[in-house]
């Protein structure tokens, strides 16, 4: 029992960490958010569990998603990133924030795009 304890922790630490750029696209109105995240993954997961209990999880977007519900939704990776081991979770973040500004920038002309 312990050695698998030892093996699952050392997977966890080992693992990828992959953040970047998504969109939440509502496909009835419209409206998108520009979102960025250090946990590409967990981020998919929140917004998978949100649409299957029918829960918005961002206040942004809580009168859209009561007004057309939870499956006019979408989540769209628009980049990805992965961690360097050399990189401190500061930088990582660093990385994402200034990713963020780029989609942000090739957004800018669309009305329908809105940064958190």
């Amino acid at each position: 029992m312990e050695a698998r304890r030892k093996e699952l922790t050392s997977r966890y630490r080992e693992r990828k960490i992959t953040g970047g750029v998504y969109l939440l696209k509502n496909t009835q109105g419209g409206k998108s958010l520009l979102e960025a995240t250090t946990d590409m993954r967990g981020s998919k997961n929140r917004f998978d569990f949100s649409q299957k209990t029918n829960s918005c999880a961002n206040l942004k977007l809580q009168q859209d998603w009561e007004k057309y519900g939870a499956g006019a939704f979408t989540f769209e990776v628009l980049e990805e990133h992965v961690k360097s081991e050399s990189q401190t979770m500061k930088e990582f973040e660093a990385d994402i924030a200034v990713l963020k500004e780029l989609w942000f920038e090739k957004f800018s002309g669309e009305k329908a795009v809105i940064g958190s």
